[in-house]
């Protein structure tokens, strides 16, 4: 048993070295990388950080300003994408792939396939998207299975809403996009009447800029416009349809789903579609949910795996990194999810949020580790990593649509340097990294590896050390964070410190610390560090408080044996 790592990254970027990337690029111009760039040499470097699952993003085919209508693809009008690459988010076929991503068009499903091949291979597990509450104006399946009509095939136009509908239409209205999307001198060719609504529940034949302009929103049978009213009986086409989707994915091998705003999918939806997916396999569900209000009855009537962790500990942990909050709030974190608390995702960086390094967060990605060491050891939840934030990716570059933001765009074409560096041509030695950036990653793959190797991480027992040293005056419970683990007859005590120079501290334990763990006091305790290898001895109860040194932006991973020493 091991602790779920996973590791999220874009096929776009993975293996493109096309360097010196021209903003507002097209593909001939960026280049793009592609499936066949996680070769066995790439995929087993990826498990050496500790990685158990790969979450490929933007696998599934989208709308795109790349012309691939020699291939039998229908074209998008431009004014209906979003960068030149396209969002991963407005998908166009939910039956088929990318094929920026095929080195051979027409075998991309193949290309697909081999992938899944090789990830289970190098022993790791396949997560994709699956985007359930919306997809691409421009939808349409070329790669369905035989028998699969398409969405809104049998729709009645003439109704804003029906429970047999897929989709939500403004009678009498054309859809109009959004001013700021035309191309100058370029007449809109794309005509939709009645106007479809937008994804993101937006109910206008003209969204703005700002809306999901690119997207349709699907039909699971609620009345938005008329009191909310569900209509789930019978079961709606959308459901049967969505139901469809996830069998083709499971069955082609796919392990999981990172499922797309998830919240906005009505909750019944879920509770009907997930038991009957892992009847066929016991394949992972994450949602994307924001609304802490929700996180219950998504997992407990839901049946999500894990759900993501943004709004308390990413949130957090950005502010205390930021020096916006004091240390001791992260243990407020884990008090307001209670038992959920095994069915949180756990991240510091993924595709919506900026770059740790970037100059819209803090600077440095050294910043970062304390909040790793957190994030990655408190409890027994997964944790996720960016692809690039191992290398201290900065995310700092004008790729066009996204602008300079301290994002890796979804919606552009580009070589990310720092992978590129590490990539080395296929080589995926990293010789071309700096040492700083050597470092950072090894830091990175020590901590993350402890995960699978230390059985008090991945189901141990968690005890918050914070309370009692909230007035201790030899330790700062705003730079510095301290907790417990412990499984069978190991303990780990585990402290951080996010302050820029390195910290003599001294840590009380209280009494019922040692009650709760079921261990005794000890006069002689020889800890060694997990990280360092330093050994220590020390004395282990409630009155003598332990002295240690902190390294600046970093921890320490204290492991006893109790058989040690009775």
């Amino acid at each position: 048993m091991a602790k779920l790592i996973i590791y999220q990254v874009f096929p776009r970027y993975f293996g493109n070295n096309r360097r010196n990337s021209v903003s507002n690029g097209d593909i001939e111009d960026n280049g793009t990388g592609k499936f066949n760039d996680f070769s066995g040499k790439a995929l087993n470097a990826i498990k050496e950080l500790g990685v158990t699952h790969i979450w490929y993003t933007g696998v599934l085919e989208h709308a795109t300003q790349t012309d691939y209508s020699s291939y039998g693809i229908k074209s998008d009008p431009p004014e209906l994408i979003k960068g030149k690459a396209g969002s991963p988010y407005a998908v166009k076929d939910y039956y088929d792939v990318s094929p920026d991503l095929a080195v051979s068009v027409p075998d991309r499903i193949k290309e697909f396939k081999n992938l899944l091949r090789r990830t289970r291979q190098a022993g790791l597990k396949t997560i994709i998207d699956f985007v359930p509450n919306h997809l691409a104006r421009t939808y349409c399946s070329d790669m369905a299975p035989n028998g699969v009509e398409d969405f809104g095939s049998r729709d009645r136009r003439d109704k804003a809403f029906s429970p047999a509908n897929n989709f939500y239409y403004l009678p009498g209205q054309s859809f109009r996009p959004p001013q700021e999307a035309l191309i100058p001198g370029r007449k809109v060719q794309y005509t939709e009447k009645p106007a479809k609504v937008t994804g993101n529940d937006c109910f206008k034949a003209q969204p703005s800029v700002n809306d999901w302009y690119e997207t349709i929103k699907l039909n699971y049978g609620i009345d938005y416009q008329g009191g909310n009213l569900k209509y789930f009986d019978p079961v709606p086409d959308t459901w049967h349809k969505m139901k469809a989707v996830l069998e083709y994915w499971v069955k082609l091998g796919v392990d999981g789903f990172r499922c797309d705003m998830a919240e906005m999918v009505p909750l019944e939806f879920w509770a009907w579609v997930i038991p009957q997916i892992k009847k066929i396999k016991e394949v992972l569900f994450i949602g994307e949910v924001y609304n802490p209000g929700l996180y219950e009855s998504f997992v407990r009537r839901g049946g999500f795996d894990y759900l993501y962790d943004k709004v308390g500990l990413y949130d957090t942990l950005r502010n205390v990194i930021c020096e916006y909050a004091p240390t001791s709030a992260i243990s407020d974190c884990w008090k307001r999810i209670g038992s959920l608390q095994d069915n949180m995702l756990n991240f510091l960086e993924n595709h919506d949020e900026q770059r740790i390094a970037s100059d819209f967060f803090a600077q440095d990605p050294r910043k970062a580790l304390p909040a790793l060491i957190v994030s990655a050891y408190m409890h027994n939840n997964p944790f996720m990593l960016y692809s690039g934030q191992e290398l201290g990716e900065k995310g700092m570059y004008r790729e066009g649509f996204s602008g300079l933001d301290g994002r890796s765009s979804i919606f552009d074409y580009w070589c990310i340097d720092s992978l590129a560096d590490w990539n080395n041509g296929g080589r995926f030695d990293g010789a071309l990294l700096s040492a700083e950036q050597k470092e950072l990653r090894n830091n990175y793959a020590k901590i993350l590896n402890l995960c699978s190797q230390e059985p008090a991480l991945y189901r141990g027992l968690f005890f918050d050390l914070m309370y009692v040293n909230m007035d201790n005056p030899y330790f700062d419970f705003s730079r510095q964070f301290a907790f417990l683990r412990k499984a069978d007859r190991e303990l780990l005590l585990i402290v951080v410190n996010f302050d820029a120079e390195s910290k003599h501290v001294r840590l009380c334990i209280p009494e019922h610390a040692f009650e709760y763990l079921q261990i005794k006091p000890q006069k002689q305790w020889l800890g060694r560090d997990l990280l360092s290898g330093e050994e220590l001895p020390f004395e282990l109860n409630t009155q003598d408080p332990l002295p240690m040194m902190l390294p600046a932006h970093y921890g320490r991973i204290w492991k006893y044996r109790m058989e040690d020493r009775e």
